[in-house]
């Protein structure tokens, strides 16, 4: 619920700040992000400590608890469904198109009566921008390909929207006396960046009080179907989940057969059909002939697999696929081989190589965000704050970057033994592929990430060799979210990858996997990629606060997409090792 709730706030946000309401907007944006964050689901809180236990929510006063003690009563808030009666359209689809904000979304509809994704594709068709002022070629153009865009991601939902959620409905499940085995599986449990929908699977010894049980979680909004093996329902988030229950001896098999990918299904299926089997959702079977009195053979199915999905897998000839390799990429053959990679785990990483702090725009000190670390047992972080010209993010100059690297030494003298906190940066690579920070300064430092933040639409070539003008710099160790995509939000700019990599291992450059859910960058296939030319990765959660630092686990999803082992990952170096990397 504390997502949905979070999600409602910053939509009242967005109408109060289109009307140009000074203060109230962030007051909302502070809930919503401080909502997002908080460990405790605020409908148990209201439940348990009423209104009061609502206003001790960091960043939530006594107006927001009522309109969240609003919310977990009547499923709406009143001031927002004001707001949509008198400003009829649709403003977080609107204002969530790239080159749109609230403003300029209210803008729109008072003009053109623009109300939704589909009056604005038309209103371009048909050049009625044209008259507004702002609205020149080139920007109805890049609207143009950011409404194509949002059109195709509709009904997508980020992984790290849902994870959480879908973890906390698995819990809850297993908690219930039936149930003998519970598991979340579809591309949630290949942890694609992007998911259209859960699928769980469960064993049970009375399918329908767990069917009972699962359609009254206080998540649910609506119920498509409930049945005896199978429902499906619509949570408040509004992604629909599926429920199957299943037979124990098929538990494997199923599982195998709802975890995906399609493509790596079919190459299983015909691997059993070439030696005579068949494999489905229920198991693996031997055809056995059976001739009878009257009307010739007959065939009899016996399982032969199915139980486990490591015995499915090892039936089939081959070692056990972990879900996140499943997408018949090659993983099969390297599995009949037996020369699978060793994926890298969590547990490997020894620390987080980018966040942020209130020197710029994180929301925790330094010393608070090692201590959150320090708890995740990390050997070491690197502070990688934005540099000055970057504005929007309040970027440090010189001048603050000297008195920052002054306040981290004295917190490692205070750490020592325990943490190393690296003197980082997080630089803006020019237009030219220069960096807005002086080598003298950048030689400093322990660790420099660099990173483009602006004219995303140069062309491929340009873009590729702006980049590798800046990895060339002997001060930079990583390159920052290399492609630059939001996910649902914008694609990202076009390098040359061949190129870039290639650069990358000549000028020992790592590439950065950043674990932050709307960036997962760079993606599977690019890693895969990566890793065929030796190169070194990185992982960064690009935390702004101390509740973001778990986050790291989607970027360890990343890196297991792309077939990374422990050794292809920096952050995976001990302490010293790290330092030593760095300094060559």
């Amino acid at each position: 619920m504390n997502r949905e709730i979070a999600k409602l706030f910053r939509l009242i946000a967005q109408y109060l700040y289109a009307q140009n309401i000074a203060f109230k907007p962030q007051a909302y944006e502070r809930a919503a992000q401080s909502l997002e964050i908080y460990e405790k689901d605020v409908s148990d809180v209201y439940h348990e400590h009423g209104l009061k236990g609502l206003n001790e929510i960091p960043g939530v006063g006594t107006a927001l608890a009522e309109k969240i003690q609003e919310y977990i009563r009547t499923k709406k808030i009143k001031q927002l469904e004001q707001l949509k009666k008198q400003f009829p359209f649709d403003m977080a689809s609107l204002s969530a198109i790239e080159g749109i904000g609230p403003k300029t979304a209210l803008k729109l509809y008072k003009t053109l009566k623009v109300k939704t994704l589909a009056d604005l594709e038309r209103a371009l068709a048909q050049k009625k921008l044209e008259h507004i002022k702002g609205f020149g070629k080139k920007t109805q153009e890049k609207l143009a390909t950011h409404v194509a865009f949002s059109k195709k991601s509709a009904g997508t939902f980020l992984l790290g929207a849902v994870y959480d959620d879908t973890l906390v409905m698995r819990k809850r499940m297993a908690r219930v006396p039936c149930v003998r085995a519970i598991e979340i599986a579809g591309s949630i449990r290949r942890m694609k960046e992007t998911v259209h929908d859960i699928d769980m699977l469960a064993v049970s010894e009375n399918p329908k009080a767990l069917m009972d049980y699962f359609v009254s979680l206080p998540t649910i909004v609506e119920i498509y179907a409930k049945g005896i093996t199978k429902s499906s329902v619509r949570l408040e988030s509004g992604i629909d989940v599926d429920l199957r229950v299943v037979p124990s001896e098929s538990w494997g098999a199923a599982l195998n057969y709802f975890t995906g990918s399609k493509e790596h299904n079919v190459a299983l299926r015909e691997i059993a059909i070439s030696k005579g089997w068949k494999l489905n959702e229920y198991g693996l079977f031997k055809i056995a002939g059976q001739r009878g009195p009257k009307r010739g053979t007959a065939h009899k199915e016996i399982m032969i697999a199915g139980k486990t999905e490591e015995e499915l897998y090892e039936k089939l000839g081959m070692d056990y696929i972990e879900p996140e390799m499943r997408e018949n990429q090659g993983e099969i053959e390297m599995a009949q081989k037996g020369t699978l990679p060793e994926l890298v785990k969590l547990q490997d990483i020894n620390g987080d190589l980018q966040m942020h702090s209130t020197w710029s725009d994180g929301k925790n000190t330094i010393q608070e965000m090692a201590m959150a670390a320090l708890q995740l047992g990390y050997a070491y972080i690197a502070i990688t704050d934005h540099t000055k010209s970057l504005g929007i993010a309040a970027g440090m100059d010189e001048r603050q970057i000297i008195r920052q690297m002054k306040e981290i030494d004295l917190l490692n003298k205070k750490l020592a033994g325990t943490l190393r906190i690296l003197k980082g940066l997080e630089v803006n690579i020019l237009k030219n592929g220069l960096l807005d920070i002086p080598d003298v300064l950048l030689a400093k430092m322990d660790m420099v990430g660099a990173a483009v933040h602006s004219h995303f639409s140069m062309s491929k070539r340009d873009m590729t060799e702006r980049v590798m003008r800046a990895m060339k710099n002997p001060h930079v160790d990583i390159l920052f979210h290399p492609t630059g995509r939001l996910l649902l939000q914008r694609e990202g700019y076009e390098l040359d990858f061949e190129k870039v990599f290639a650069c990358a291992k000549q000028t020992k450059t790592a590439i950065e996997i950043n674990a932050f859910p709307n960036r997962l960058d760079v993606n599977a296939n690019l890693t895969r990629m990566g890793k065929d030319f030796g190169i070194l990765f990185s992982l960064g959660t690009d935390s702004h606060t101390t509740h973001q630092l778990d986050v790291m686990r989607f970027g360890v999803g990343v890196a297991r997409r792309g077939w990374l082992e422990a050794k292809n990952i920096l952050n995976t170096k001990l302490s010293a090792q790290l330092i030593a990397f760095l300094q060559t």
